[in-house]
């Protein structure tokens, strides 16, 4: 930040010459008037002179007036070219008020609607964080600085929940869904991250957390999942496997908790004494899953050659139409990598419970950032609405500047 305050400081010096240079050339005038009044005194004073002279005797009135016409052609040699303008001590005040008032001003209207946070966030972003503890805090420092942005709050209230702290979880989770929206998918994960700071206990805000998340999506993974471990915990392991059965037919084949689930049904289904299933993967699913990737060929447009850096960040990535604003898919390449065709699909997924496979309709973006972070940018690209399952290749091409 001491390039900034360098700056600033060199602004404000441009701005107090303008505000001084104008009373120090009133000082000047000034001068120019005490000088002027000076020689009118001495100019009365050779008359007064002259008079007593004439009164004496001693000069003659010829001489008297060849004395005056002497001292008058004086008196104009001395006050030529001055200017004899007043300046008032009112005039005089006035710019030694502004050059102390507009200093405290600027600092203090800068600090209250300037953006000094997020230009530091912005250079932050800039390094990759060595640690997961500074990751956080760099998010935590994000939310404060764009209180709106549901992609930084999201993704802090996921670092949250990796890092064992649920109830910070909940809390970001609460303020996301005041901004995005009740999407089924949030709630769902607002639920669970309740559930684990509630110490495992069920209360009647999860269960209508649940109830509403499955009532608009009855394909919600997390509240699946979440509603499956809190029947098998008490006991009540028919309903367990049914949870668990309804989120293993919709999770890909591929996806890594897919195995955990399958055991959970195989455990409740010993305590009921019933025998384990074969785990054989409904018809199709394999093809549905391969149905959901995208192919994109990203490329920069030409006028933007000189506004961009080779090692700029670009992000590809996917948004559901109609769903929660957090990317479903996601790619980063580098401004050096373009033009690029990547693919997107379930494997790009930032989270197991938002998927490409589980929307119809996705648009896609691809975002230029200098500093790193991926919610915000300097160029976009998007494309129009897309109906998974097209085979095709998407073009997408950067574009447009993106507006803070």
């Amino acid at each position: 930040m001491i390039d900034f305050w360098i700056g600033a400081g060199l602004l404000l010096l441009a701005a107090l010459a303008f505000l001084l240079l104008p009373l120090l050339r009133g000082r000047r005038m000034q001068a120019e008037e005490d000088r002027t009044a000076l020689n009118v005194a001495l100019y009365g004073e050779r008359l007064d002179e002259l008079a007593v002279q004439q009164s004496a005797g001693i000069l003659t009135p010829e001489q008297f007036e060849a004395g005056r016409a002497d001292a008058a052609r004086e008196l104009l040699d001395d006050t030529e070219g001055g200017d004899t303008r007043r300046s008032s001590s009112l005039g005089r005040a006035i710019p030694l008020i502004a050059a102390i008032l507009v200093p405290l001003l600027g600092y203090g209207l800068y600090m209250h609607w300037g953006a000094s946070d997020k230009l530091e966030l912005a250079r932050e972003f800039a390094v990759q964080p060595k640690t997961m503890e500074e990751a956080t805090a760099r998010l935590e420092r994000a939310v404060k600085a764009q209180p709106d942005s549901t992609e930084a709050w999201y993704f802090l209230a996921r670092t949250y929940m990796s890092q064992g702290r649920a109830a910070d979880a909940a809390a970001a989770y609460a303020q996301l869904i005041e901004l995005a929206g009740r999407q089924p998918e949030l709630l769902g994960q607002w639920a669970q991250a309740l559930y684990f700071a509630e110490d495992r206990q069920w209360s009647e805000q999860i269960q209508q957390l649940t109830n509403e998340a499955l009532r608009d999506d009855p394909h919600e993974v997390t509240s699946l999942g979440l509603l499956g471990i809190a029947a098998f915990e008490n006991e009540r392991f028919e309903e367990a496997i049914g949870f668990w059965e309804r989120l293993v037919a919709i999770l890909p084949a591929q996806d890594p908790s897919r195995q955990a689930i399958e055991s959970g049904i195989a455990r409740a289904r010993k305590q009921l004494g019933e025998p384990a299933s074969d785990g054989a993967e409904p018809a199709g699913e394999t093809a549905a899953v391969a149905s959901s990737s995208l192919t994109v060929d990203v490329r920069l447009d030409a006028t933007l050659a000189d506004d961009v850096q080779p090692t700029d960040t670009v992000f590809v990535f996917a948004r559901a139409v109609s769903g929660p604003p957090m990317p479903l898919a996601v790619k980063r390449l580098t401004v050096a990598d373009l033009p690029a065709t990547v693919s997107l699909s379930d494997a790009d997924a930032m989270t197991p419970q938002l998927r490409l496979s589980n929307f119809e309709q996705v648009r896609l973006f691809a975002r230029i950032s200098r500093s790193g972070d991926a919610t915000r940018g300097e160029w976009k690209g998007s494309s129009t609405p897309l109906a998974l399952g097209n085979n095709g290749t998407v073009k997408l091409t950067i574009d447009q500047p993106e507006m803070p």
